[in-house]
């Protein structure tokens, strides 16, 4: 006790909740206000959360406790907080009217005052496709926004108010008629219509649509409808009774079709008012053209006074078709100017830019690739001053008149509704034959069709050979006329040769193949050949069937040897393949073509242009081998350099500094860079899939090159012969053949549906209609439409078949027999493809013939032979009448311009063998597979030279009176005899088929057959007579489904694939079941490639985790197109982000392949992930000299790939605005910034 009472001078202080204390001087408690805790914790020990058995124990033993048993807060009532402040302030509603002088139009006196509306009242660029609606703040990209609507596509109808006011009251739903049956996201629904008995019913509800349309009347309906018919009354009542309800009936209807109360006044029809309709209706409508062919070979001799003050004007006299082209421009005429290169096609660009200069309006010069656009934009610079570019990474001038853009850039514009588009006046296609590129082909076609109406079209291409035809789709599409200027004259003709030199006194074997004119030397061809044989396989190279790479090295020496000789320097030679140019390059370190002063040009011109490089990438390897090679006179051109160095050695070129350069295909889309000279080092490339020859367009394209207009007389074109000379029929297809023609590659992409189905007034299928893949179909609509009206006249004067046992089921007979013919066709077509059949087919094999002269004919087979589609074809000997093919004749003519019956089908009643009735003939035919309906077990002995002499013979008009010879004879009687002896048909030869399907179909053929005889309408006395009209009535109706049919929308090609596409959409929630954009569709609009991937990584949360340079890395794998290459070293938050976008993509891939679409390939195939490793470093600031070693990629390709990355980061930025996510939106913004540096985004040389 005593203990206790005594007084220490220390406490006890317990440690967080572990149960240790330690000892701590006292303190004066009882001077504290408040005294302080014996323990580290300030508030005790933490609760613990009671064990789950009490929890359970708590509610099962207090129900009353539940939440849901306090209604106090689940019932609580939350007051509205009532601010009327925002009643009182109303937008004021846009003025929608205008006050109009009127003025006498001669003396200006003021007549008086009147108020007009104002089109587009209230419309702006998210509500309105209309040109009239007001531009958007200045402060608007040039390229628009994907918040905004295009404007309204110019040939294309707009909607009228009566139109869309037809599709609202056709939406309205009839409750006592119209039903809906059918719940939404379903396709089928309940029927509530009383089933019904008779083979016939299903059929003639088919043909229910028909009959609406076209306004029949049943009249076993107006009988029913009439409650006083009696079926006792007399025929002439009952008559009475019909007339006078379809006299009724015909006037109700012509009362609810008036649209005017002047309709409502009876007119009494004149005596062949029918007649003088079915006439108006039938009449031809005139064709109409949109392309005219423009004459250039008639000179223009008052150009300059039609034109006294030109636009623009050069130091030169103008070609013709120069002339012609700007005379149409003045007039504001769209043209197509088709020429050779260097023809001078861009004289027709820079005067409609003057034009538009002239005329303060704007023009928009567009080409397949950004490296043309740069070079585009320093030539029209030096001409005018007020010139723009726009490209993916640089924006020079855009308020300019001229802006040059790549032809992806004025899609943009055009979705987003840019209001550059409204003082556009001209936009300028160059080298549109690129339209036949399988991956960007797509492109040209959709800029033509989205656009307006304002705007004249100029097309500059190569030689095409269907140019007229292009242009008849661009004026039906545009409504637009096209004037088609096509001038095969070249500037400098072109000469083509054949080396087959290897060094030493071989350097002067060169033997030309065509002259100047065009013409084909076969004597040269002959003389190459022989040299090359003489040689044996001496000079056969490396890669072709031996050799070595000194002889190749030799083989290129002598040739710059003896074109320097001939002063036929500078050349151009074209390798397809990069390996192969940087090897020609390294092999020739010998060659030194430059003089002194040249070297000392070249060297300021190259440190000159490099200047703004960094110092280490001053020193790359590639920069310092392409100085050693540009002062030896020699260049290099492909992909794989870097950007700035190919400009440098184009501008070198131009110069005439360098004097051959090696180069790939795409040097030939350059400008303005002639050479005297072109070598093809082989006329073999790899398209992507394998080896093939060059087509008539690349070559004539890369040849063109040759010959300097003002220079040179001639071109020369030589092709190495290192190996074997190519065959004479390939180089003369090649050189003087067709170009290849334009064709469409016209296909369809998230993309562009989303960016359509956005816009509530267009539609994905007008996209589709207007498409160059669609015109053949679409350019005959007009005439279908005629076709459907006269077929609409002939279907109401119709007659129904009026027999009770016929009207049960004879409709469905006729289509039994149709069946049944089709199937039969079907089966014998691929039988006949058997080898057992193909044997069995052989000369005396008697056979069962039906085509359009013959039916259930005996013929009898005479020889075997290929068509000229390697079909398979017979020629038959068939009994016949002996007028067969008079009447044949005959009714060929007479039914000529009506509808084909010869293909009918026939009725299966009386499916015996053709007996003749009168005198037997024969017929000598070519039969195909599907006209053999029944390959007989017999044979017979024919004769078949001497049948078919004879029968040549007296096919001739001077012998066609003369007797058959005895062949003919003894084999036509044979063939009598055993229809005579089998008028059933004869047994049929076994083919002893194993394939399942083929005899599952030979079952429901014979299924078909064998229920022919269970229909009531074969008892009918006049059946015969019946089935003919019945079968003129389903012909009239079958005809009339397939003009309906290519007038719809189903007739399509590409719809499938667009209904497939909308499902994908839709299960993946871009699009909802009535096809309205949703939030990540939106997203989707935003990005240019990929962009379903790059969407799903968005909306996943994928890149929103990672580091701004982590975030460059992983969508490296979308823009990044080279598939081998070494194997990228990544840290783990990288392959955690490939697996997940393989991931991803294996399941767009599964959603793609559930909806049925047939893809060439598999989806994550697309995504390369070689350029991770690369990427990443340069993002953290590695100097591009140290980035090289990580990869066996090209520079060029990694430069290409990182501008590419550049342009989609900012497309991944703007899809961060529009979800409002700012943490992606930075990290975005710190990525792009972060690649932005160095060699990778030096300015091009043509901007400086």
């Amino acid at each position: 006790m005593a203990f206790a009472e005594m007084d220490f001078t220390f406490d006890l202080v317990e440690i967080g909740c572990s149960g240790q204390t330690e000892v701590v001087p006292s303190r004066d408690r009882v001077s504290e206000k408040v005294h302080l805790p014996l323990k580290t914790l300030p508030f005790g020990v933490p609760p613990v959360i009671p064990p789950l058995e009490k929890e359970i124990e708590k509610f099962l033993t207090s129900p009353e406790d539940l939440p849901i048993h306090d209604f106090k807060w689940a019932q609580r009532f939350l007051p509205r907080v009532k601010d009327p402040r925002p009643l009182f302030h109303t937008d004021v509603c846009p003025i929608q009217t205008s006050i109009q002088v009127e003025r006498n139009p001669t003396t200006g006196k003021l007549l008086g005052y009147k108020e007009e509306f104002i089109p587009d009242t209230g419309s702006t660029s998210r509500n309105s496709l209309s040109l009239n609606r007001p531009p958007d703040p200045q402060s608007q990209d040039v390229r628009g926004s994907s918040l905004n609507i295009p404007f309204w596509p110019g040939g294309l109808d707009e909607p009228e108010l009566d139109t869309l006011f037809k599709q609202k009251t056709e939406n309205d739903v009839n409750f006592e008629k119209d039903l809906l049956v059918v719940a939404p996201g379903l396709t089928t629904g309940i029927t509530f219509r009383r089933e019904t008995t008779g083979s016939g019913d299903a059929k003639s509800r088919e043909t229910d649509g028909v009959t609406k349309v076209l306004g029949l009347l049943n009249i076993t309906d107006l009988l029913a409808e009439d409650e006083s018919f009696d079926l006792g009354e007399s025929d002439e009542e009952e008559e009475q009774v019909i007339e006078q309800k379809q006299e009724g009936t015909q006037e109700n209807i012509e009362l609810q079709r008036s649209e005017s109360l002047e309709n409502l006044v009876k007119v009494e029809e004149k005596a062949g008012s029918q007649e003088t309709k079915i006439k108006a209706v039938s009449s031809p409508e005139p064709v109409e053209e949109w392309a005219f062919e423009v004459d250039i070979d008639t000179p223009v001799s008052d150009f300059y006074k039609k034109i006294p003050d030109m636009a623009h004007k050069w130091s030169f006299e103008l070609d013709v078709f120069q002339k012609q082209a700007i005379l149409h421009l003045e007039n504001h005429d769209s043209v197509f100017v088709a020429a050779h290169t260097s023809a001078g096609k861009t004289v027709v660009a820079e005067y409609a830019i003057a034009l538009s200069l002239k005329r303060m309006t704007r023009t928009i010069y567009t080409s397949p690739i950004k490296a043309l656009s740069n070079q585009k934009y320093r030539d029209f610079k030096k001409t005018f001053e007020d010139v723009g570019l726009i490209t993916g990474d640089v924006q020079l001038n855009q308020t300019a008149a001229c802006l040059i853009m790549t032809t992806e850039i004025l899609r943009s514009m055009l979705y987003n509704g840019s209001d550059v588009i409204r003082d556009l006046e001209w936009v300028i296609f160059d080298e549109v034959h690129y339209i036949n590129d399988s991956e960007r082909g797509v492109v040209w076609e959709e800029v033509l069709i989205m656009l307006p109406q304002h705007v004249n079209i100029i097309l500059l291409s190569a030689t095409v050979p269907n140019p007229l035809e292009f242009a008849s789709w661009i004026g039906r599409t545009k409504r637009k006329k096209i004037f088609v200027i096509s001038t095969l004259k070249r500037p400098v003709p072109l000469e083509h040769y054949l080396f087959t030199g290897s060094g030493g006194k071989t350097s002067n074997e060169l033997f030309k193949i065509v002259d100047e004119k065009g013409n084909f030397l076969t004597q040269g061809y002959s003389k190459a050949l022989e040299v090359k044989q003489e040689k044996g396989n001496k000079s056969v190279i490396k890669g072709q069937k031996g050799g070595n790479f000194n002889q190749e090295k030799n083989i290129w020496l002598s040739l710059v040897d003896m074109l320097k000789k001939k002063e036929k320097l500078p050349v151009v030679a074209f390798v397809f393949s990069k390996k192969r140019i940087d090897e020609l390059v390294g092999n020739l370190n010998t060659l030194d073509l430059t003089t002194a002063t040249e070297k000392s040009e070249i060297h300021i011109f190259f440190h000159k242009s490099i200047s703004r490089l960094k110092g280490s990438d001053k020193e790359l390897p590639q920069v310092t081998q392409m100085e050693d090679i540009l002062k030896r006179g020699l260049g290099a051109h492909h992909s794989g350099i870097l950007p700035i160095l190919k400009e440098v050695v184009e501008l070198l070129f131009q110069r005439g500094l360098v004097k051959i350069l090696f180069a790939t295909e795409t040097f030939a889309m350059g400008v303005n860079m002639p050479a005297k000279t072109v070598v093809f080092d082989s006329i073999r490339k790899h398209d992507g899939s394998n080896f093939r020859n060059l087509v008539p367009g690349e070559y004539v394209q890369m040849a063109g090159r040759a010959g300097r207009r003002g220079l040179d007389t001639t071109g020369t074109v030589i092709i190495l012969c290192k190996g074997e000379i190519p065959e004479m029929a390939d180089l003369h297809k090649m050189m003087l053949g067709k170009p290849t023609k334009l064709e469409s590659q016209f296909r369809l992409t998230y993309s562009m549906i989303l960016n359509l189905l956005r816009v509530e007034k267009l539609r994905v299928e007008d996209m589709i209609k207007r498409s160059f893949s669609e015109y053949h179909s679409q350019k005959d609509i007009s005439k279908h439409k005629q076709a459907l009206d006269e077929l609409q006249i002939k279907l109401k004067d119709m007659q129904d078949i009026e027999c009770y046992m016929c009207a049960i089921d004879l409709e469905a007979y006729w289509e039994a027999c149709k069946e049944y013919k089709s199937l039969k066709e079907h089966l014998q077509s691929v039988a006949i493809t058997h080898p057992t059949a193909l044997k069995a087919l052989s000369p005396g094999r008697v056979v069962v013939v039906n085509n359009d002269s013959h039916r259930n004919a005996l013929g009898v087979v005479l020889k075997f032979f290929l068509g000229l589609k390697n079909e398979k074809l017979f020629t038959c000997l068939v009994i016949c009448d002996k007028n067969i093919k008079e009447n044949t004749k005959e009714n060929v003519e007479a039914d000529k311009g009506k509808i084909s019956f010869s293909n009918d089908v026939q009725p299966m009643t009386n499916m015996g063998l053709f007996f003749p009735e009168g005198p037997c003939w024969h017929d000598v035919v070519d039969l195909s597979g599907n006209q053999i309906s029944v390959i007989t077990a017999k044979t017979i002995k024919v004769e078949v030279d001497k049948i078919i002499n004879d029968f040549k013979k007296r096919s001739q008009p001077r012998f066609k009176d003369d007797p058959p010879g005895q062949a003919i004879s003894i084999t036509t009687q044979e063939l009598l005899r055993l229809t005579e002896a089998n008028p059933k048909g004869l047994p049929e030869f076994e083919l002893n088929l194993r394939d399942i399907e083929l005899v599952e179909q030979f079952r429901s053929l014979q299924f078909l057959k064998d229920k022919f005889d269970t229909y009531q309408c074969i008892h009918c006395p006049t059946f015969m007579e019946h089935f003919k009209q019945i079968n003129r009535n389903m012909k009239l109706k079958e005809e009339y489904k397939r003009l309906k049919f290519l007038l719809s929308d189903e007739s399509l090609t590409l719809l499938p694939e667009y209904q497939q596409r909308i499902q994908v959409l839709e299960n993946i929630g871009y699009c909802d079941a009535n096809n309205t954009v949703q939030l990540k569709g939106r997203v989707a609009c935003e990005i240019s490639n990929h962009e379903l991937m790059i969407t799903e990584l968005v909306f996943e949360n994928a890149l929103t985790e990672l580091h701004p340079t982590e975030i460059a890395a992983l969508l490296s794998c979308v823009v990044f197109e080279q598939k081998k290459c070494s194997e990228p070293k990544l840290i783990d938050t990288l392959e955690k982000g490939q697996e997940r976008i393989k991931e991803i993509a294996r399941n767009i891939s599964r959603l793609q392949r559930a909806a049925g679409m047939q893809l060439a390939g598999e989806y994550e195939e697309e995504f390369h992930f070689g350029l991770m490793e690369v990427v990443f470093e340069w993002a953290r600031g590695m100097p591009f000299s140290e980035i090289t070693k990580l990869t066996d990629v090209q520079e060029g390709i990694i430069v290409r790939s990182i501008h590419r990355l550049h342009e989609t980061l900012r497309d991944v930025r703007n899809a961060a605005r529009i979800i409002g996510d700012p943490v992606l939106y930075r990290k975005i913004e710190e990525g792009s910034t972060m690649i932005k540096r160095d060699i990778v985004f030096a300015a091009s040389l043509y901007t400086q």
